[in-house]
Parts: C-alpha cells; sequence; structure tokens
C-alpha cells in the first residue's frame, strides 16, 4: 500500500545518519497523529537537517481509506458505524481500508528515504521484516503473501503497510495487531479483500501479549533491520521541532 505522489523518492544519498527520534504516544485520537505527521512533513521539507523520527501509537476506533479506497468495502452502513464510535477517514497513504484500535500497535516513521540508502520498495520490505521477526519473537510464523503487502499468518492478516512519499520523505507507515478485537474487521473487506480474515499476536501465540512488549520488540527489530539506534523524545519535544499548525 504505497503512494508516492510527484516525488523523486528512489534517488539514494551517499550518507546515512543510523539514529531515529523515538515517540511513545498513549491511545490517541487519529486526526492528531495525522496533523502532526503533516506538520512533520512540511518541516521536514523546509529543512533537510530534520531528523529521522518514527511514532508509536495506539489510536481510538477509526476506519481509515487509502488515497484509492472506497466506501464499496464497507460492510455495514456508516450509520452503525457512527453508533458504534468509529470514524471513517479518507488519508493519502496508499491501499485501501483498515482498521486501527486500541490493542493495535500503529507505526509512523517520518523518515527521508535517501539519507537512509532506501528506495521506496526495499523501505516497505524492511517494515515487514521487522513484523515478522517480531512476530517471531512469540513463535508466531508470519510471512509475507502474494495477496498483499504486509505480514500474514496463513490467510489471516497480522500486520498491514499504508505509505505515502513527499520529496523524498515517507510518511504514514504499518499497523500490528497485538492484542484488539478483531470484531470491526467483520464490518470491512480488509485491505480491500474478500475472504481473508484478520488475526492478532495474542490470538496467534495463545498468549496475552501486552503492548509494552509488542512495542519493545518492534523496537529492537527495527533498530535491528534499519541498522539505526533508537534516541528517545517526547510529544512537546516533536511539537518545538514541527511547529504547529
Amino acid at each position: 500500500m504505497i503512494d508516492s505522489g510527484k516525488s523523486n523518492d528512489n534517488m539514494l544519498a551517499n550518507r546515512c545518519d543510523n539514529t531515529w527520534l523515538f515517540i511513545e504516544s498513549p491511545v490517541s485520537d487519529y486526526h492528531a497523529v495525522w496533523k502532526m505527521q503533516k506538520n512533520i512533513l512540511e518541516a521536514g521539507k523546509k529543512d533537510p537537517a530534520f531528523p529521522d523520527l518514527a511514532i508509536f501509537v495506539e489510536h481510538d476506533p477509526v476506519l481509515t481509506l487509502g488515497r484509492r479506497g472506497g466506501r464499496d468495502n464497507l460492510k455495514v452502513s456508516e450509520r452503525f458505524l457512527a453508533e458504534s464510535g468509529v470514524e471513517v477517514v479518507h488519508v493519502e497513504r496508499g491501499g485501501d481500508v483498515t482498521y486501527h484500535g486500541p490493542g493495535q500497535l500503529v507505526g509512523y516513521p517520518l523518515i527521508r528515504l535517501g539519507r537512509n540508502r532506501l528506495g521506496v520498495l526495499s523501505y516497505v520490505e524492511k517494515l515487514e521484516e521487522a513484523m515478522i521477526r517480531t512476530a517471531l519473537e512469540w513463535n508466531v510464523p508470519a510471512g509475507r503473501n502474494a495477496l498483499n503487502r504486509g505480514v500474514w499468518v496463513e490467510n489471516r492478516k497480522l500486520g498491514s503497510l499504508g505509505i505515502a512519499v513527499r520529496r523524498g520523505i515517507a510518511f504514514h507507515g504499518f499497523a500490528l495487531n497485538v492484542n484488539l478485537s478483531l470484531e470491526p474487521y467483520g464490518w470491512i473487506n480488509p485491505c480491500g479483500l474478500k475472504g481473508i480474515s484478520a488475526t492478532s499476536l495474542s490470538a496467534e501465540a495463545s498468549a496475552e501479549i501486552s503492548m509494552e512488549e509488542a512495542r519493545e520488540a518492534m523496537k529492537r527489530q527495527m533498530a535491528s533491520v534499519f541498522k539505526i539506534e533508537w534516541k528517545s523524545a517526547d510529544w512537546s519535544e516533536l511539537e518545538a521541532m514541527a511547529g504547529r499548525t
């Protein structure tokens, strides 16, 4: 699930800065984090030295439609969704419809692909690899599937990807199901696919996996896959760097 806009995102730079900022946010409204991504993107366009970073968050229940997504993949009415407290939001990432909610680890790396010596495809594959390795920490045999990008256990979707790239800066990211309710996936055709189901790490491992455990595992695996080091920052520091619009 990729949307690269009109950016020259396949041009690779000659150097690599191996430190990314890490920002952890509690369960948050989707719009607030989306707005922060856009603020960071604008700041990054103006300042080539703006640091690479990743935001890890859980969202309040929401369905997001990618740039090419349509409401034809909703299996319930929008009135039902509204009564259930689930908003439908159309965003600029690639891909179709997906669900976010508490118990799902959502990661938004906002990085310069060139500075990290990445093309779009290699970046997506590395995000998948980090999720696959995270699942293996609980002996969950996750892998790729020709049906769709992301991470699967047989024909059950465990982790999703949806990114966009503007002027070489990647944003949006991944969603890894940890211990969330899977019921809302029955309200959609996940990623626009029919006849598939969603799953979670806890369901596949037959064990209760905490968000803290999953977050730390994903941090470790991203550090290994991308060959980076993390430097912690907080939300207020991020606001100060990105500015408020």
